[in-house]
């Protein structure tokens, strides 16, 4: 079986989609951090690698975020909100804006304070972004998109412009690598707390794992050989060998 190492050679266990899940439930009700505090964290992460990744032009881009309704999509919004106060244009985009989660749907409220602008998707076409964020789907995936998330899915690969996708390219199934339908072809993918074990190179394009504060106390509740992977980083990126 493959296995993921950090850039300093630190081993980090992969799990699967329900195995990850029961990492979130310990932390959510048992060790903590919260859901809002993950969420926080994930779209601070995926925002600082989006300004890294652009490299000095980052502030001159034009940036889409894709969010779907639950905490993929929180992480987005998130992303979105930090992007949009540092001066970035950025312009979010929902999948399904009337069936937000409460968290994601709080993340939506602070970055109606932002500069930031919210397009319904069938106004996508006239937007002509440097940069995509997915954050559509996540490990939640349990069939082939469809609807407007296949649509905006389409939508994305069909720009040709870069995708840096959080946590799981969306369409892209995290524990066998499987796209039974429309998946986002992403340049980056950004990885949350622990790979997925569907987390392929010929599907996530440049690998990173990023530190969303799950302590080792979680890890260890679930048997995992966990070892702290990051040193001084909140993201390093991860081969798989």
């Amino acid at each position: 079986m493959k296995r993921f190492f950090t850039d300093t050679g630190v081993e980090v266990p992969a799990v699967t989609t329900d195995q990850m899940r029961e990492v979130d439930r310990i932390a959510i009700e048992e060790t903590g951090p919260n859901l809002f505090q993950m969420m926080e964290n994930a779209g601070r992460n995926l925002a600082l690698l989006a300004m890294e990744t652009l490299g000095q032009n980052w502030a001159q881009a034009k940036i889409v975020v894709l969010a779907g309704s639950g905490g993929n999509g929180g992480g987005g919004i998130c992303a979105a909100r930090h992007l949009a106060n540092r001066g970035t244009d950025v312009t979010l985009c929902l999948a399904a804006p009337d069936r937000l989660g409460e968290v994601p749907a709080f993340q939506r409220k602070i970055f109606h304070g932002t500069p930031g602008k919210e397009v319904d998707a069938k106004d996508l076409g006239q937007v002509a972004p440097d940069f995509i964020l997915d954050a559509l789907i996540g490990y939640s995936l349990r069939a082939a998109p469809r609807g407007v998330a296949a649509e905006l899915i389409r939508w994305a690969n069909g720009t040709k412009t870069p995708i840096l996708s959080l946590d799981v390219p969306s369409g892209v199934d995290s524990t066998t690598g499987q796209a039974d339908g429309d998946f986002i072809k992403p340049r980056w993918t950004m990885t949350l707390a622990l790979p997925k074990t569907g987390l392929l190179p010929e599907k996530t394009g440049k690998l990173f794992l990023a530190d969303i504060g799950i302590p080792e106390e979680t890890y260890r509740r679930m048997g995992l050989a966990y070892v702290p992977p990051f040193g001084d980083r909140f993201r390093v990126p991860l081969t798989f060998r």
